[in-house]
């Protein structure tokens, strides 16, 4: 795995996200919030909805299924997931994503 974020990343607060083996650190704007993800463990993550999202793979692998539609992202793919669409994911150790949740407060900083 590469190395973890850089400190202009890690001193940003740690989101208080319940799943096992992430880190996700929490950039606060006015109306969204930015998250940079790292997982050290596959995981999945069962299917839910919420406001939209949009976010950009840095590294590893994930199969996020939007709608019933699986896509398979690796290291520079792009995904946006539509406000109130269901989705699901399946993300393997080594995961690094950059997240754009458009809800202010989908997320509290530890």
């Amino acid at each position: 795995m590469n190395p973890m974020f850089p400190d202009i990343i890690t001193n940003l607060p740690q989101a208080d996200i319940p799943i096992e083996s992430l880190k996700a650190f929490l950039l606060q704007g006015e109306s969204q919030q930015i998250l940079f993800m790292e997982f050290d463990k596959d995981i999945e993550i069962p299917e839910h909805s919420h406001n939209a999202q949009w976010g950009v793979v840095l590294d590893g692998e994930i199969e996020l299924t939007i709608e019933n539609e699986i896509h398979a992202l690796k290291k520079g793919d792009t995904y946006f997931i539509p406000s109130g669409a269901t989705h699901s994911a399946r993300i393997k150790k080594g995961y690094k994503d950059i997240t754009v949740f458009n809800q202010k407060d989908r997320y509290k900083a530890k």
